[in-house]
This record gives C-alpha cells, structure tokens and sequence, in this order.
C-alpha cells in the first residue's frame, strides 16, 4: 500500500443523496481536479486511490455508487486499473464501474460487460472536461451504459458481431451506436438530424429485430446495447 488513498474523512463534505464515488488515478493532481469536478456536480468522492490494490480495499470499505477507474495503473501501468475493474464488477454488483483512458484499450473489455452492460462504462480522458464525463457519470451510477464514440466501433467489431446486426438498417445500426454511448432519444435525434419519434420508431424496430422481452424501457436499451457490443 502507498499513501495515496484518501478516505471520505479527506473528501468533501457528505451531501445528501449526492452520488457516492471512489476515485482510482496514480496521478494526485488529476484526482484533485476530478474530485472538485464531481463535488460541485452533486458527487461525494468518499475514497481516492492510486493503485489498483488500493481501488479494491475502497470498494469492499466504502461500497460507492460508482468508482472512476483509469485503465492504466502501477505497478507495470499496463492494465491493472482494468483488470481490477473487471473484479469489481463480480464483486459488487451494486457500484458502478466507469473507466477512464488515454489510449483505446480492448483487452478484457467483453470480460468487464459482462452478460449485462448495466452499469458500466468506458471514455476517453479528454472528454472529462466536457458535458459526455458528467452525462457518464450519471448513467453508470444509475445502472445505465455509457460508451465512448472511439470505443464503440472496436467493441462492435469483433469476431460475429456482423451477424448480429445483419437485420439492422444502417439508419438503426446508427442508432443503435449512439445508444451504446449512452445518448437519450432526444440527443439521438439532434446528433441524426431526426426528430424525436423517428428515433423512438428506429429504437422500437431495434427492439423487435432482437426480439428483447417486453420489459422496462430501460432495461430494453440495455438489451439492446448488450447485443451490439457482444457476440455469441
């Protein structure tokens, strides 16, 4: 263990019913940043790590809503952040898992998914500083997927996953992609230049294409996403 986690006693005041994180960066700076981010966006860090060690013991302590995890972390920082956060996805199915990363990374990530991608997702580090970080910080933390752009493609790209989508139109299969990046309906039709209830027209075909059971809306999307990003 090195001095770097912090506990809640070190974060910023306990707000009520704010989102509770553990933060997992080797970097201290950009964990400071990421915490006053969060906490003036209704967020508590209750725990800060720098090592994928220290990222477990937080999780099993503090039990958060979402831990914020970069890929790469000591001691060879290659891919412990990701391996720990596939762990944690076994473990504790009740914390969300949001990675973050300098370079696309793969490896591991149809073991992170899992059978659901309910409360998981992956971005890029640049996209911090923009509105995508909190949207995504939000949606993992309430059970929900959020995919990077870059991501997206390499995860849908894989070995069968054509067959999947071989009943899609291309205007669904683009719905479809920006679903797994975690846009609402709304978004989805500002980004396609569509109005909203085409959107919801391409998103109920997508559900039939699939044959999803007639469940939530939400649990539908999911389903949906789930089938995009993985294959048999």
């Amino acid at each position: 263990m090195t001095a770097a986690t912090t506990s809640a006693a070190d974060s910023a005041v306990p707000t009520a019913g704010a989102t509770r994180v553990v933060l997992a960066d080797d970097s201290s700076l950009f964990r400071m940043a990421l915490t006053e981010l969060l906490a003036s966006n209704g967020c508590q860090v209750v725990a800060q790590a720098g090592d994928a060690e220290e990222l477990l013991d937080a999780v099993e302590r503090e039990r958060p809503d979402l831990a914020i995890v970069d890929i790469r972390m000591p001691p060879a920082q290659h891919l412990e952040g990701l391996r720990a956060a596939v762990l944690l996805r076994r473990r504790h199915r009740g914390t969300g898992v949001l990675l973050l990363s300098q370079y696309l990374e793969v490896a591991h990530l149809d073991e992170l998914v899992g059978r659901t991608a309910r409360g998981v997702g992956y971005l890029l580090k640049d996209r911090v500083t923009g509105p995508d970080f909190l949207d995504a910080v939000r949606r993992v933390a309430a059970d929900g997927c959020a995919f990077d752009p870059e991501v997206v493609p390499l995860l849908a790209g894989g070995r069968g996953r054509r067959d999947e989508l071989a009943d899609l139109s291309p205007r669904e299969r683009q719905v479809l992609a920006l679903m797994a990046q975690g846009r609402s309906n709304a978004a989805i039709a500002g980004e396609l230049h569509l109005t909203t209830r085409t959107v919801e027209t391409h998103v109920r075909n997508i559900f039939i294409r699939f044959a999803l059971p007639d469940e939530t809306e939400h649990n539908r999307r999911v389903l949906a996403v789930l089938t995009y990003l993985r294959s048999a």
